[in-house]
């Protein structure tokens, strides 16, 4: 018999954040996220997201054993912004058994006509900085911290319940020139002559602060028309400098500005934690702190944030001298390959730019959706 109950208490949800870790135990793909990033997300006073946020956990249960999980959410302000009447899904895991999923699906569902919702949509979470899209393909190749992974079975469990692709995202794996590091120089000085740009590189963690939250801004502005997007506030902005501050490599923060010292756009990259994520079981503490530190100062692949860039400079040459900075730090640091962040399917300025680049395509992952 299959049980879903809903969870409140602190010691439920910790067992709601740890059970992938269990049912992907012996994946080698799998990377779990931070599990205390976890814990505060789902904490009411912790997530300024809730100020627009509404959230039910459900955990499933047979033979009084975990066999499933879902988040179901509202988000009032993307559903102000475009007139919608949408319930999200997060955070679902489950066994293989197509029957668990109904019952999870069923209590979403349910929430979602008690509130007057006609349609239900995800994999997506509180906001863009949240994880989102169903893998759909490259199930054998490693996940990271920051995207979702699941068995090959989810997909296809969604698509017996009649849910349907709304929107794809695409990554790609983009391997480092080895002997480029004159054409990248001599790139990066024709954009910065050209149009007067700036890049500007910190040295100093207390420097980054006023730089990020100008950063934020500019991605409220640039990714306002993306899939699923609101705008990003302040105490979360406070929330991600405090979170992320001591993991950022100085030589991956490239800011890109004018001879006004107006911030034009600025990319994140950051050395990959994914192994010593992994042998730490997403916990920092007592030891995966130390592990997550090594791996920043000694690594071979980088993950790619983001890169954002205001809208009016589209096409002219941030983006570009974004990416050859990068690109000489990489040099620098003799990294292989670099794995980018899902990038919309529709979203070809970005997806062309690794034209020029060794490349593949090695993951795809679908947000669904349902009408109810």
């Amino acid at each position: 018999m299959i049980v879903v109950k809903e969870i409140e208490r602190k010691c439920d949800i910790k067992k709601f954040i740890d059970f992938p870790n269990k049912l992907y135990k012996d994946n080698p793909y799998y990377i779990p996220p931070f599990f205390g990033d976890e814990l505060n997300l789902l904490d009411k006073n912790k997530n300024a997201a809730y100020e627009y946020c509404e959230t039910k956990l459900f955990l499933a249960y047979q033979g009084g054993k975990i066999v499933g999980r879902i988040c179901a959410l509202i988000n009032h302000a993307y559903n102000e912004k475009k007139n919608a009447k949408q319930m999200r899904f997060c955070r679902f895991d489950v066994i293989d058994d197509l029957e668990v999923t109904k019952a999870l699906f069923a209590k979403v569902v349910e929430w979602a006509r008690e509130r007057g919702l006609n349609q239900i949509v995800g994999p997506i979470g509180f906001n863009d900085l949240d994880k989102q899209g169903m893998l759909v393909e490259g199930f054998e190749e490693v996940g990271s911290t920051i995207t979702i992974y699941n068995h090959p079975y989810y997909p296809k469990h969604l698509e017996a319940l009649g849910f349907v692709k709304d929107a794809d995202w695409v990554e790609y794996q983009v391997f480092m020139p080895k002997d480029m590091g004159e054409k990248v120089n001599r790139l990066a000085n024709v954009i910065s002559k050209r149009y007067g740009y700036k890049v500007v590189k910190l040295r100093k963690r207390k420097e980054i602060g006023s730089y990020i939250k100008k950063g934020f801004e500019l991605i409220n502005e640039a990714f306002s028309p993306l899939y699923g997007v609101v705008p990003i506030t302040e105490k979360q902005i406070d929330a991600v400098i405090k979170q992320f501050v001591t993991l950022i490599n100085m030589d991956f923060l490239i800011l890109v500005t004018d001879k006004n010292d107006e911030l034009l756009g600025f990319g994140l990259l950051a050395p990959s934690l994914n192994a010593a994520t992994k042998k730490s079981n997403g916990r920092l503490f007592p030891f995966g702190i130390f592990r997550a530190l090594r791996a920043l100062k000694k690594f071979d692949v980088l993950d790619m944030y983001l890169i954002a860039v205001k809208p009016a400079y589209h096409n002219l040459g941030v983006n570009a001298l974004i990416l050859a900075e990068g690109i000489k730090a990489a040099i620098k640091h003799n990294v292989k390959w670099a794995e980018t962040g899902p990038e919309l399917e529709l979203n070809t300025p970005i997806r062309s730019q690794w034209k020029d680049f060794e490349h593949r395509q090695h993951k795809r992952r679908r947000c669904y959706k349902l009408d109810i």
